[in-house]
C-alpha cells in the first residue's frame, strides 16, 4: 500500500471540512504532516490518512 502524496495547492477535505494544502512538514519521528487552510484562514496540521483529495 502506497501514502497518498499531498502537495501545496491541493483541495482536500479534513475532518473538519473543506480545506487548501499550503505547508508540507517531516516531523521528528519522520512522519509528514500536511499544514491545511481553510475558508476562514485558520491553519491544521494533519497526516495524510485525516486527508481525502477534493474532486472538484
Amino acid at each position: 500500500m502506497t501514502d497518498t502524496a499531498f502537495k501545496p495547492g491541493d483541495d482536500v477535505f479534513t475532518p473538519h471540512g473543506r480545506g487548501t494544502v499550503i505547508d508540507v512538514r517531516a516531523t521528528p519521528s519522520g512522519k509528514w504532516v500536511f499544514g491545511v487552510e481553510d475558508v476562514n484562514g485558520t491553519v491544521s496540521y494533519f497526516t495524510n490518512k485525516a486527508l481525502r483529495l477534493a474532486r472538484s
